[in-house]
């Protein structure tokens, strides 16, 4: 993979121009990398449809149904910044107000899209919202969407219904590149479905809601209370005395594992991993944000394998 990168302050701008095609569960998709927003073409002389994903996932799962059609961009791409304090350059606004498919999150997550399509309004442009696709309400707590099995093959659909649209002599091919992608995602879903069989009544700990659907999916019980878990996520530091709860866990051995958010820490969530590590807790660490040379998929299942060998074998997975 060669890509060019683009500093903004605090996360970074990523710019990836898809040049091949990529299935099943490869980790790394054919790209180029590329400065400047002009469009570009495929090899029948097609011009590619311009598309920006606020989030890296999204982005991935994007290139994977567009192929050589999509030019995508990807904007939160970083797994080491929070992508909580993201500020967008000017350049990324204008990537965003030129694109001709958008994929955002919503709940909040990235808010700061709409502020920019708002402030460049275009009539023809086709904007999916994951928190409305998935028809959940503003009020849901945890915007961390993409780690829930259920999410992204309901974003995919739509994805390729409005590429379809966009370019309607390639529907075809990116209703193809749809069934390859569902597939792709058995491995998955499999190692799901043999964790929950394997291992009911499994609990943990953690320090954000990050993997909270993930674990749900796996059958595991977060002890944590989502009190906890939010004041971490908004930057609040918990109660003393949810603090103390939660370091009680591992004291008195009650969970399996404690899930880290290792891409967004502090001096609290640093020691309360040290006292999971001192009780012979094993710790997974988790991304918000997917991680460098992996696809959505291998990143996945990756985070379900090092969930797997805490709980079997009580080894720590804090980095991917």
């Amino acid at each position: 993979m060669h890509i060019t990168t683009q500093n903004s302050r605090p996360g970074r701008f990523l710019r990836i121009l898809l040049g091949g095609v990529a299935t099943g569960t490869a980790a790394a998709l054919a790209l180029t990398g590329c400065r400047g927003g002009g469009a570009t073409a495929s090899a029948d002389g097609t011009t590619a449809i311009s598309a920006v994903a606020a989030e890296s996932e999204y982005a991935n799962v994007l290139a994977q149904i567009g192929g050589r059609y999509v030019h995508v961009s990807s904007i939160l791409d970083n797994p080491n910044t929070d992508p909580h304090t993201f500020e967008a350059s000017p350049q990324v606004a204008q990537e965003i107000s030129s694109a001709q498919l958008i994929v955002q999150n919503g709940l909040g997550y990235d808010g700061w899209m709409n502020k920019i399509e708002s402030a460049s309004p275009n009539p023809e442009r086709k904007v999916i919202t994951v928190q409305q696709v998935l028809g959940l309400p503003a009020s849901t707590p945890n915007p961390h969407l993409w780690y829930d099995p259920a999410t992204m093959p309901t974003v995919a659909k739509v994805i390729a219904a409005d590429l379809s649209v966009l370019q309607p002599a390639h529907k075809a091919y990116f209703q193809a590149r749809l069934k390859a992608f569902n597939r792709s995602l058995a491995p998955w879903r499999n190692a799901i479905a043999q964790f929950k069989a394997r291992y009911p009544g499994t609990t943990a700990a953690t320090t954000e809601p990050v993997a909270d659907y993930l674990l749900a999916a796996m059958g595991i019980t977060n002890l944590t209370p989502f009190r906890f878990q939010a004041g971490i996520m908004n930057g609040v530091d918990p109660a003393p005395q949810d603090i103390a709860l939660q370091n009680s866990f591992f004291a008195q051995q009650k969970v399996k594992l404690f899930v880290y958010n290792q891409q967004v820490t502090s001096a609290l969530t640093g020691s309360i991993r040290d006292n999971a590590v001192k009780a012979g807790v094993p710790v997974v660490g988790v991304y918000e944000t997917m991680p460098a040379g992996y696809s959505y998929q291998r990143w996945m299942l990756a985070e379900v394998n090092a969930i797997g060998k805490a709980v079997a074998s009580k080894i720590s997975t804090q980095k991917l």
